[in-house]
Order: C-alpha cells, then structure tokens, then sequence
C-alpha cells in the first residue's frame, strides 16, 4: 500500500500510522523492533509494562555509549517509556480498525517501523551561533490476522477424499461377466500347466517300484530255496 514501508494485503490486513511524532524516531524504531513478527496480545502487554518503567527495552543498533542492562541479561538498553506509550497507541488504533473491518481479534504484528519524517532548524537565544534541529518522527504498524475467519452467511466447502468407504465397497465387488471371464481364464492356466510334462517327478516313481518288485521277487525265491533245502512242503502265501 502507498505510504507504507512494507507490502500488503489492503482487505486481509489492518493498519495505523501516525505522523508528527514528537519523539525520538531512533527510541521509536527499538521499540518496534521488539514488536514485530510478535503476537498483537503480548505486544500490548510488554508496552505497558515498559510505558510504566517496569522493564527495560534492547537496544541493538543505538546503542553508542549506552548502559548495560541486568535485566536484559548484560545486553545494552534503555527504559523509553514516552516512545512505548505512544507506540501502544498506534497498536491499539491498528487493532480497532482490523475489528472494525471484521477480521476477528487474534492478530500478529506483520509490519512496524518508526522513521524520521521533518527536521526543523531552530537557533540559539540570545544572539549566539548555535543552531539545533526540532525532529519529527512516524510510526507505522501492520497487523494480519492468525485465523482466517468466514463471514457471517457463507458456507465453506469441505475437501473431497481421495476414496470414500461406498466407492471402495463398489470397487471391492465385481460384475458376474467379470468373475466368469476370470474363472474361464485361471482354468485355461490350469490345463496349461497340467500338459506341462513333469520330468523330475515321473521318473523317480518308476525307479521306486522297480526296485520294490526286484526286492519282492529275490524275497520269493529265497523263501522258495529254503523250505525244499530242508525238505518240507509249505504254501507260500
């Protein structure tokens, strides 16, 4: 969108800006950076805090010559509780006009930064050389909402499966054409593999009972020469 630093969805976001800030753009633009990509709930929250003098803020490029916090862990900061109080209002301002446009109250900070906008020349009184700038600042805040909501009176459409239980029922039973062509098929598999010779199987059967009747005859006729050898008549059964 025009007049904004960053791009975005002008229907599926909201926005504040406000211009003329009588404030160091420099205290602003660390503030919100601690705020962004953060969610709107918990940003509101820590500048509060900090507007109070609770909690300091990290400071990670202005920070020339600047204290050490113990709070922030030995890390350089400052308690700009003049910038967190006007940045709350430009958050609160964004979040009033995302429900105003009816994109619900859960919202994630997209977008926030703090620039110089006008310098003024002022000079010294009294009759001295000294000459000072009266600096105005601009702060802009994006917001995009976490959940995208339906609108009142629309119906939303659920996405179809890949296969539902009736179809895999239909594909699960088959047309009786279908099961005769398939029966008709597997015994013509059937006698095909019947005709195949079966060269190991055959063989092995025929040697087995050749050997069983030469043992069943060498038998016989051994029985046979003992029983005359000893001279008795006996009937071999």
């Amino acid at each position: 969108m025009k007049g904004y630093s960053c791009d975005f969805d002008v229907e599926g976001c909201a926005s504040a800006r406000l211009e003329g800030v009588d404030a160091s753009y420099k205290d602003l633009s660390e503030v919100c950076g601690r705020i962004r990509r953060k969610d709107a709930a918990w940003a509101r929250v820590f500048l509060e805090r900090v507007a109070e003098g609770e909690i300091p803020v990290l400071y990670k490029r202005h920070n020339k010559k600047l204290g050490h916090r113990r709070e922030l862990g030995g890390r350089k900061g400052r308690y700009p509780w003049k910038c967190a109080a006007i940045v709350l209002k430009v958050l609160n301002s964004a979040i009033a006009n995302g429900m105003a446009k009816g994109l619900g109250e859960g919202y994630v900070v997209f977008g926030a930064a703090a620039n110089k906008k006008f310098s003024y020349p002022r000079m010294a009184p009294k009759g001295r050389t000294a000459r000072s700038y009266y600096e105005l600042a601009r702060i802009e805040i994006v917001l995009k909402p976490t959940e995208a909501q339906v609108p009142k009176g629309v119906e939303v459409k659920k996405a179809k499966t890949d296969a539902k239980p009736a179809d895999t029922k239909k594909a699960a039973e088959k047309k009786p054409e279908q099961k005769s062509a398939e029966a008709s098929a597997g015994a013509g598999t059937k006698k095909e593999e019947s005709k195949t010779p079966t060269h190991s199987a055959a063989p092995h059967v025929h040697k087995h009972e050749q050997e069983r009747e030469r043992e069943e005859a060498h038998a016989h006729q051994a029985k046979f020469e003992y029983v005359h050898s000893r001279a008795k008549r006996t009937e071999i059964k």
